[in-house]
């Protein structure tokens, strides 16, 4: 913005100022002498010039000729003494001589007395100043091409030797100056002293054409072959020619000299804006396209995981519900069958590996019993396997539902999961438990159930524990004799009496031959007995007819014991695991074992349906946030967009304005 209001205040100043500037004893100073008609600057075959000398008319000094010596770093006003050091123009030759090695900037104030028609200076139109900078080396290039960038300058003219052509140093400073002003007035001095001066201009002008391409199309008015010294002294055609062009140049063509650097850095500028916007309007299409290619490839999928979010909830609760009931049923199931199983004094399952013990005889009973019971025991343990085993099946073929609806749920491109399941490890708490138990096998009972859950039924102490009532059941057979068989052990859990016991004789009376009497036909023997007693003949026989009756009845339970005891003992662990827990009929055995397996298989389904629910949930957050990123950034393009095809509008139109048509 600074720039641009120099160049406002530059377009709008009448003065005009002139560089002359080009490269070490091209003849820059001799140049400006002869413009003056005056030697002025100092000359020698030596450089001798290093400050910029500005020189105006002494007109704008109240007519006083005088130099004066800027002062560095302060900002020069011609009514502030303070701001400069005044010297004689007698003296500015020695002033040069003596600070040779100092570069300082200095204002020259002369008096031309030639008229307007003939001066530069004094030329009646406006005022002009032109500035004699040091010539071009390795420590001035960068001061002078910043120079002539300012934009106060309003011609450059580039003097350069015949004899030497353009130098690098030349060529760097013309091709920076050109790119701020498009015309720049060159000056080939010591042209006469030149021997084929045809081949000379022809290798001038083509560098011209590679450095200033606008110079070198209007090259008969900008680029002149002269010899400044020779003119200083006498009148030389060419030189004339190039004072009227420079005149010419700075004021009759001043479209060109002063409007028409503003006009190339506006074209410039105004080309620059047109390549950003150009540049960043591709970029904002692309990101458009893209966001809604984005836009077009995810929102169906966002909107596919949203309408099927409950569709999935459903099925993943349908899969554990499935799972778990079916696995509580089968339980309960192969647990009751084998519980009836073992009540009839069978084993719980058929299994090559288990049988029944062989009857060691009447003097091994006791080890016969116990050997029964751990047998009928580990078959249920086997059957609680077999019921874990076809929950692990069960489970398995959940998994399987489930990875399935991950399958059709999940948008591809979501990572499946990795785990994988593993039947065995199902249960592994409780089967720890049997191994620790196992070892220790102690009589504690571990934190998990009335019925011990987690210790197998054939290493529970309390189950293997074998008492009389497994030989001679005394409480079933009172129920089965008094109540006609309608109750059972399974009941209300009758206490064993003396009552209980004494019908076990009872019953052996009843049971002679092989027959089982009723009730009124045990009341009609007793009523008969009391009559027979009463008979002497009968009372001489009775001591013969009991003992033969208990004889029996000893014998009778000998042979059926190998028979009895599997039933009686099945029939016992039956109605014990079957027995409530203090009314709570979900305590048994049966209840517990369901619902434990059920909760295994529920757990291990609902771990498969968090994973799924889980990744469901991060990729339709993924989704999501896809989907708003690429909304936000189609916005923002389209935005985007919209502003820079507004600025390309304005760049054309302020073209059209300004008339900048041709310096886009």
């Amino acid at each position: 913005m600074t720039h641009l209001e120099k160049l406002r205040l530059r377009v709008q100043d009448t003065a005009s100022k002139v560089l002359v500037t080009g490269d070490l004893n091209a003849g820059k100073s001799t140049l400006v002498n002869a413009l003056l008609k005056r030697t002025v600057m100092p000359v020698d075959q030596q450089p001798c010039t290093t400050a910029f000398c500005e020189v105006h008319d002494a007109t704008e000094n109240g007519g006083k000729e005088e130099v004066h010596i800027l002062k560095e770093g302060v900002a020069y006003d011609i009514n502030n003494d303070s701001t400069f050091t005044r010297a004689s123009i007698a003296d500015f030759e020695q002033f040069v001589s003596e600070n040779e090695n100092e570069q300082q900037m200095l204002r020259v104030y002369l008096s031309d007395a030639r008229p307007s028609t003939e001066s530069l200076l004094n030329n009646g139109v406006v005022d002009i100043s032109l500035i004699d900078a040091p010539g071009l080396n390795r420590d001035s290039v960068k001061t002078t091409a910043v120079f002539a960038r300012q934009e106060e300058i309003d011609v450059v003219v580039f003097v350069v030797s015949a004899e030497n052509h353009f130098t690098l140093s030349a060529k760097d400073f013309l091709w920076t100056a050109s790119n701020e002003k498009a015309y720049l007035f060159i000056v080939v001095n010591k042209y006469d002293q030149i021997r084929d001066k045809a081949k000379c201009r022809r290798l001038v002008l083509e560098q011209i054409r590679q450095l200033s391409p606008s110079t070198y199309e209007d090259a008969e008015d900008l680029v002149h072959f002269v010899d400044s010294a020779a003119a200083l002294q006498t009148k030389t055609p060419s030189f004339n020619t190039l004072e009227s062009s420079l005149r010419s140049f700075v004021l009759t063509k001043r479209n060109k000299s002063k409007l028409h650097p503003a006009a190339t850095y506006l074209g410039h500028l105004l080309s620059d804006v047109d390549l950003l916007v150009g540049a960043n309007a591709i970029v904002a299409q692309a990101e458009l396209d893209q966001a809604r290619t984005d836009l077009e490839r995810s929102r169906p999928v966002l909107e596919k995981m949203k309408n099927s979010h409950d569709a999935l909830e459903e099925s993943l609760e349908g899969v554990e519900d499935c799972g778990a009931s079916r696995a509580r049923m089968r339980t309960k199931e192969l647990l009751m069958g084998a519980l009836d199983c073992v009540g009839a004094g069978k084993l719980g399952v058929n299994v090559p590996e288990l049988h029944l013990p062989s009857y060691p005889g009447f003097f091994g009973l006791w080890d016969y019993v116990k050997d029964v019971r751990k047998a009928l025991l580990v078959s249920l343990d086997l059957a609680v396997k077999i019921a874990e085993d076809e929950a692990r099946i069960t489970t398995s073929n959940g998994i399987n539902k489930i990875s399935d609806l991950d399958d059709e749920h999940l948008p591809e491109g979501v990572e499946r999961s990795r785990r994988v399941f593993m039947p065995e490890a199902m249960f592994s708490i409780r089967n720890k438990a049997n191994k620790r138990r196992s070892r220790r096998m102690s009589g504690a009972i571990v934190a998990g159930g009335t019925h011990g859950l987690g210790i197998g039924l054939a290493h529970r102490s309390d189950m293997l524990e074998t008492t009389f009532f497994d030989i001679f059941d005394a409480e079933h057979q009172f129920l089965v004799h008094f109540t006609d068989g309608s109750k059972s052990i399974e009941g209300d859990g009758v206490c064993i009496t003396a009552l209980g016991v004494a019908s076990v004789g009872i019953s052996a009376l009843t049971m002679v031959g092989g027959q089982t009497l009723g009730i009124r036909a045990l009341f009609e023997g007793v009523v008969r007995a009391s009559d027979f007693i009463g008979n002497e003949s009968a009372r001489k026989w009775a001591a013969v007819i009991i003992g033969t009756a208990v004889v029996g009845t000893t014998a009778y339970y000998i042979l059926e014991l190998p028979k009895a005891i599997p039933k009686t003992v099945g029939r016992r662990i039956r109605a014990q695991l079957l027995r409530d827990v203090e009314g709570r009929p979900e305590e048994t055995f049966v209840e517990w074992n369901a619902d434990r397996i059920s909760r295994e298989t529920r757990k291990v389904l609902r771990l498969a349906s968090w994973d799924v629910r889980a990744r469901f949930k991060g990729a339709m957050e993924d989704s999501g946030h896809k989907v708003k990123s690429a909304e936000e950034v189609e916005r923002k393009a389209h935005g985007a967009l919209d502003y820079f095809t507004g600025v390309q509008a304005k760049t054309g139109e302020v073209r059209e304005t300004a008339g900048l048509a041709g310096f886009a």
